[in-house]
């Protein structure tokens, strides 16, 4: 029986079904319709009415063939999620951006865009915040706080001052940033920021901040280095106690292709000539893996590291040398 004019309760909850139905198949038609939610074509009309005034567009035609088909519309509507699940879809989406599925990271960020836009104005500079402040060369894995990743966004888009607790060393002292920019590895979450304790840019991890908090002091951004590029090269070469600079044979995607993003930074150098930079707790275990990419190379750096190459390359010939023969009692 269809109850005209029911609790308003109840007609929001008809016409968020009949918009489900809508987005289900091109074509209803009013009976159709009106059997599934239980009402009157009447009602129907009128839902449809409703449907429209909140911004959808419902085209109805009429003869065979024709119904009602949820069309185009020139502005999206209101997304029909509450605050904590709009912020957590667009945290998931965020995270997509930076994955490591071929296509997942545009896909994500599209869709992060949409989000973007039907959200009510009160949340729209939170998204924007995450859209904004996210730069990737790769995809983050280790598990973050999302209220620290949301916070740091924030604070990266309104230019605000920021502080958290940080391991250095044995210890875990309190840093105070200008945040920048957040930044996905194939690892993990980084904050490239500026430290005023410091006075110079520092990349940060995300999953070693606690207590993270941001003031309502403003500054005035600095002139920045590339973010990704930045953290890229401290992930890879920077924060190893030996570094190595190697010009290799080969083009920087067939390189890129063979090397990990937070193992190494490749530069192309000409169509087939890319230098690689990249560290290590030791000289021969860089040297072992820029060998086993299997293109010819040289070291520019350091000069330790090609009297190295010399030793090794003693050694190995002496290891190929020919054996000779045992004696034949020993056969």
């Amino acid at each position: 029986m269809d109850v005209a004019g029911g609790d308003e309760r109840g007609t929001t909850e008809r016409v968020l079904t009949l918009l489900g139905l809508l987005q289900q198949r091109q074509v209803w038609t009013g009976p159709e319709l009106a059997e599934r939610l239980g009402v009157t074509p009447r009602t129907v009309r009128r839902d449809v009415e409703r449907l429209r005034t909140l911004g959808y567009s419902v085209q109805a035609s009429q003869g065979v063939g024709g119904g009602y088909q949820l069309g185009p519309g020139k502005d999206l509507p209101p997304l029909l999620l509450d605050d904590e699940e709009a912020i957590a879809t667009a945290v998931s989406l965020l995270a997509g951006a930076g994955g490591g599925v071929v296509g997942a990271g545009d896909a994500s960020l599209r869709a992060l865009t949409k989000l973007d836009r039907v959200l009510p104005v009160r949340l729209r500079h939170e998204v924007r915040a995450l859209a904004g402040s996210v730069e990737s060369f790769g995809g983050g894995r280790t598990p973050v706080d999302p209220e620290a990743l949301m916070t740091l966004a924030r604070a990266c888009r309104d230019e605000v001052e920021a502080g958290f607790d940080y391991p250095s060393g044995s210890e875990v002292r309190r840093r105070r940033v200008e945040p920048y920019r957040l930044v996905a590895s194939d690892r993990r979450w980084y904050l490239l920021a500026y430290d005023l304790d410091r006075d110079d840019w520092r990349s940060f991890r995300l999953d070693r901040m606690t207590e993270v908090s941001v003031r309502t002091w403003r500054f005035r951004p600095r002139p920045a280095p590339d973010a990704a590029a930045y953290v890229q090269e401290g992930v890879a070469n920077r924060v190893y106690p030996y570094r190595a600079h190697f010009l290799v044979h080969a083009s920087a995607d067939t390189v890129r292709a063979q090397i990990p993003a937070s193992a190494a930074v490749v530069r192309q150098r000409g169509s087939e000539l890319c230098e690689v930079l990249s560290g290590a707790a030791s000289l021969d275990f860089v040297l072992m893996h820029v060998l086993l990419l299997g293109h010819e190379f040289e070291v520019l750096d350091p000069p330790e590291l090609r009297a190295r190459c010399r030793v090794l390359a003693e050694r190995l010939l002496s290891a190929g040398a020919t054996i000779p023969p045992l004696p034949d009692s020993e056969q």
